[in-house]
């Protein structure tokens, strides 16, 4: 950006040079002095009007002769002095005796000067117009250079990123190392026959560290790395993505060995004749050169293509044969260990309290993957400096886990006694109700403070990550869900809409067990409808009816079912135990926040009374 502000601020002085220099030209062309007509001169001599005349010492006399006289020209007389002059031309000793001739030195500087403002506005000019010829140039090149590949490359002799650097992933390292070793070592591989993969796709959802990974690979590796973004390739014009294909892979070519990561391939590599688009499609022909490219590798040229994306299955087939994006290596969410070696990356350098639980941290950032984590560690240091800490503890990490989840607490907003009591309630349900069934996850942090959309939040913690759900899971998830709705009907003989959130929420849960789990005991172990999804947009659009219209009756009588069931369960226990349910109420009324121990001990067995002294035994 400066460099643009300099350069223009030169063209500006040229051109403001350029024109001072021209009226400085006519200024100087304006007060030269006239030629003077030797005859009258002469005349004005003899009538004594002149007293004085002043030459400037410069060699030359331009001498200018009256129209009646024979030679009407001007000559220059350079070895004749200005007195000789007159006196040929009749004047007397006498005359010229009343008339003082001085000689005035010359500047001499004069003659550079002059000389500076004849030449000065041709520079300009000229450099002036030289500029304009170099910026066509520039712009003639950057014309020529719109089908070259903007990939950008690091060197990879100070590697910045190793897989030191990237944790919670150990099976993905392990697949990666080997492209690791082949591109170190290639005749291990090659003199036993081996071929290594040439294209590596690596799958996972967004921000599980796929570009991070394929930097670690590059790193270990010691190759430079050609970074791009699929979207780079297409362009409105066709035919521009293909040949910043090609320009592509003949830079990675000369600089082999070497990786060639290209991020979100799905721009560019979509199942081709999917109804958008005919054949001369512009993303259809980039895809096109690179299959032929990759397809074009030799076994020597060292060159290994690794792309991302969290869409695989709207790839094209040709992409994932074999002999070009052979290999495909997962990157899932992390489990909590993984998820606590990441945590241990992110906190490096940074002033971490020695008191910090990083297992604690872990188990109660279920579904986060590593950008999630960069971004936990991130907010807890900002909340840390706002409080005008040293160090970063465990309050602000786990104040960072809500604020992340739900938004920054809202304790400014006016929140009438009704609806505080209601929340309350509400809140108390939902907690009492996963504490009172024997499959529900612990209840971690109880409160009424509004965060977010939310007028109060009860945050449940699973002891564990869990891979698969049980039917006896999803029916207490139900009935926990319903909690807030049944305590509030139970309490003050109405239901507000603070419950819209969990009813989505229940339904969804009871309709996944029917038609996708086949967990319906009328329906059975069957799966009911089959999604639309448009491959060019990755989303579902439409959910096709593959059941008769009796079947979806049943379908509805089973949801109804197992909601009924569960909202049972519910009423049951907050009615059961509705001294309970006041006493949690009443706590978020008081102190607007309950932790896990508090919590938990609203439930511990009271102490057994002190026993009287007279009646223990003697």
């Amino acid at each position: 950006m400066r460099s643009g502000f300099f350069r223009n601020s030169i063209v500006y002085l040229l051109i403001i040079a350029a024109v001072a220099a021209l009226v400085l030209s006519v200024f100087n062309n304006q007060t030269q002095t006239p030629e003077v007509d030797i005859s009258r001169l002469v005349a004005q001599i003899k009538q004594g009007e002149i007293k004085r005349i002043t030459v400037k010492e410069d060699g030359n006399l331009l001498v200018k002769y009256r129209a009646d006289l024979p030679d009407q020209q001007s000559r220059k007389e350079p070895d004749i002095s200005l007195f000789d002059t007159l006196k040929g031309f009749g004047l007397t000793e006498t005359e010229l005796a009343g008339v003082d001739i001085l000689i005035e030195p010359q500047n001499p500087w004069s003659n550079w000067f002059g000389l500076a403002i004849t030449i000065l506005p041709l520079l300009l000019i000229g450099g002036l117009l030289f500029f304009m010829v170099r910026q066509a140039q520039g712009s003639n090149n950057q014309a020529m250079s719109f089908g070259k590949s903007r990939a950008k490359m690091f060197t990879g002799d100070k590697p910045t990123v190793t897989f030191d650097d990237v944790a919670g992933a150990d099976e993905a390292k392990a697949e990666l190392s080997e492209v690791v070793d082949f591109l170190r070592e290639p005749e291990k591989f090659i003199s036993l026959g081996a071929r290594i993969p040439k294209g590596v796709l690596m799958v996972g959802p967004p921000g599980c560290g796929k570009t991070l990974m394929a930097k670690a690979v590059s790193g270990e590796a010691g190759v430079p790395f050609f970074s791009i973004s699929g979207s780079e390739f297409v362009e409105m014009f066709v035919g521009v993505g293909a040949s910043r294909v090609r320009d592509l892979f003949d830079q990675a070519k000369r600089n082999s060995p070497c990786i060639v990561f290209v991020d979100e391939i799905d721009a560019v590599g979509r199942h081709r004749g999917a109804g958008l688009g005919g054949s001369h499609d512009e993303r259809e022909q980039t895809l096109n050169q690179i299959l032929v490219e990759m397809d074009g590798f030799d076994t020597d040229t060292n060159v290994i293509v690794v792309a991302a994306t969290n869409r695989p299955d709207i790839l094209d087939p040709a992409l994932l044969r074999p002999g070009r994006f052979d290999r495909r290596v997962v990157l899932d969410r992390p489990d909590w260990l993984g998820r606590k070696e990441i945590l241990t990356v992110h906190m490096r350098g940074k002033p971490i309290a020695s008191a910090v639980k990083k297992d604690t941290l872990a188990k109660r950032t279920i579904g986060f993957v590593g950008a999630d984590l960069e971004n936990l560690v991130n907010e807890a240091a900002i909340l840390a400096a706002r409080r005008g800490k040293k160090q970063i503890e465990q309050i602000e990490l786990e104040d960072a886990i809500e604020k992340v989840q739900l938004g920054p607490e809202r304790r400014s907003r006016v929140v009438s006694d009704y609806e505080k009591k209601v929340v309350a309630y509400h809140e108390a349900g939902h907690a009492l109700v996963g504490q009172m069934l024997p499959d529900a996850d612990p209840v971690q942090k109880v409160t009424i403070v509004p965060r977010g959309m939310a007028g109060g939040v009860t945050w449940f913690l699973p002891e564990d990550d869990r891979t698969l759900v049980d039917s006896a899971y999803l029916n207490t998830q139900l009935a926990v869900a319903l909690g807030g709705r049944v305590a509030e009907e139970i309490v003050f003989g109405d239901i507000t809409t603070g419950a819209s959130n969990d009813l989505q929420s229940v339904t969804k849960i009871a309709r996944s067990m029917v038609t996708e789990y086949g967990m319906g005991d009328l329906t059975g172990p069957v799966t009911y409808g089959e999604k639309e999804e448009l491959i060019f947009l990755g989303r579902e659009i439409n959910e096709q009816r593959n059941y008769s219209d009796g079947t979806a009756k049943e379908i509805d009588e089973e949801i109804k079912h197992l909601v009924d069931e569960a909202y049972n369960v519910t009423k049951h226990i907050l009615t059961t135990h509705r001294d309970k349910l006041d006493t949690i109420a009443q706590r978020l009324l008081d102190e607007e926040t309950l932790n896990a121990e508090e919590f938990a001990a609203l439930f511990a067995p009271e102490p057994p009374a002190p026993v009287s002294p007279e009646l223990m035994p003697a």
